[in-house]
């Protein structure tokens, strides 16, 4: 006879077990999805789209070029068109100094200033660089010419830096 401690199972009464269980060639039951959530289905309500219904709660990942482990969400880069002599050089080399700017962009036409971007605590490069240029078409054709250059083992991005002039969510009254 068994001993009870006095205390009710918050689970309910327990129930004996019959025959050992289900028999081993019977399938697992078909999983069914979970239901939509309230924010699938106010989405669904206001882009005409069904809602998506993912098992477990999980979400997708996000759509990435490269396959593998480690996944990262790559961005394409983006080329301005150049409407002063300031240029942005991306996908720089973390070894390039800026003398070495300075010498690429002088055998294109003269360089008044070669500045490349670090980290503020670490002092180390952030892989992109600005180069400002004598004239406007010196700089359109530092473009042309040193676009997808191979330079310290890596294809140079130049194009036209953005203008800081306006930009959209900074306070530009202080200026």
């Amino acid at each position: 006879m068994q001993q009870h401690s006095g205390r009710r199972s918050r689970r309910g009464p327990r129930r004996p077990q019959r025959g050992g269980g289900a028999p081993a060639h019977t399938p697992p039951p078909p999983r069914t999805p979970e239901k939509a959530t309230f924010w699938q289905k106010i989405t669904s309500f206001f882009t005409g789209k069904p809602p998506v219904r993912q098992e477990n709660g999980h979400r997708p990942p996000p759509r990435t070029e490269r396959a593998g482990a480690s996944q990262r969400v790559v961005r394409k880069p983006e080329i301005v068109e150049v409407s002063s002599a300031k240029l942005y050089v991306g996908n720089l080399s973390f070894d390039a100094a800026e003398n070495d700017l300075f010498d690429l962009f002088n055998g294109v036409g003269s360089v008044q200033s070669a500045e490349i971007v670090s980290n503020k605590y670490t002092q180390k490069s952030k892989g992109f660089a600005f180069v400002t240029m004598q004239s406007i078409d010196e700089a359109r054709r530092a473009v042309v010419e040193l676009h997808d250059k191979e330079f310290m083992g890596r294809k140079l991005l130049v194009s036209g830096a953005k203008s800081t002039d306006f930009q959209p969510g900074r306070n530009n009254s202080e200026r």
